[in-house]
């Protein structure tokens, strides 16, 4: 996506990427790396401490080739709608993009675009032709089952449907429906001999988009002493559809935001077979 790989580490990368080494084409490039305000996109938040509010991921690309000079934007949620509505930051949007002067803006087809994995190349045309004769273009080209995704996503959003958006739904869930739903889930795993219980938490919305920000939530807890959480939590990947659950303060928990309503008794039916 950022049309560089680096084998070695940031620091190496941000030396040879100021001398412009190791690019397509042979190209030289002059990238500016903004160490002033820093969009929310730009931001690496991480636990454990890994990597918090570290290096800004390159904003700015000039392509000086032929005596052109074009400007690359990397966005990291690759949002159509405004995120703030539902109490979040904002996340740049494609459009604003665009409008403030960039020549192409490379995003993701999901994310909070909310259609299937895939990288959007979006800017001026001769531009995005250029890029499309290239020999790599061949290579990472998605097949129709991602088109026909992405296009049935996009055509929510162009007839105003786009609330449709699972990752809408999600981050627009509101925290009654969230509570109930919740007591209904530790209702039904009781009674079926799964111990567990409701307590308010948080929900991540995302990584490379609106990192760090958190909506809350109501979490059902799983009391269970056998198995073990590690191990439940690989029981619950085994299951069909797979769970995907985390663990906090050493019990496996499950957002009800992050589950579609009408995935409430699968994902119960699940959770039961795997702690059985």
């Amino acid at each position: 996506r950022h049309l560089l790989q680096h084998p070695g580490n940031r620091a190496d990368a941000r030396r040879d990427v100021r001398s412009g080494k190791g690019l397509l084409d042979n190209e030289r490039l002059a990238m500016k790396i903004d160490d002033g305000q820093r969009p929310a996109c730009e931001r690496y938040v991480g636990s454990g401490n890994r990597f918090v509010q570290g290096l800004a991921c390159l904003r700015v690309v000039r392509v000086d080739a032929q005596n052109l000079s074009e400007k690359l934007l990397c966005l990291g949620g690759s949002a159509l709608r405004e995120s703030r509505a539902p109490g979040l930051a904002h996340e740049p949007l494609i459009a604003e993009s665009l409008e403030a002067g960039a020549d192409v803006v490379v995003c993701s087809a999901d994310k909070l675009l909310g259609g299937p994995q895939a990288g959007l190349l979006l800017g001026r045309a001769e531009l995005v032709a250029k890029c499309l004769k290239h020999p790599l273009a061949r290579a990472v080209r998605v097949d129709k089952l991602t088109i026909a995704a992405l296009a049935a996503t996009l055509d929510l959003y162009i007839t105003g449907r786009d609330d449709q958006v699972p990752v809408w739904k999600m981050i627009r869930a509101d925290r009654e429906s969230l509570s109930a739903r919740a007591g209904r889930w530790a209702e039904g795993l009781n009674l079926a001999g799964v111990p567990a219980e409701v307590r308010s938490g948080y929900s991540a919305v995302g990584g490379g988009s609106l990192p760090g920000e958190t909506l809350p939530t109501t979490l059902v807890m799983i009391a269970a002493e056998r198995p073990r959480p590690a191990q439940l939590l690989d029981r619950l990947r085994l299951q069909s559809p797979p769970v995907i659950a985390r663990i906090e303060d050493d019990r496996v928990v499950l957002d009800p935001r992050t589950v579609l309503p009408d995935e409430d008794e699968r994902l119960l039916q699940a959770v039961i077979a795997a702690v059985r």
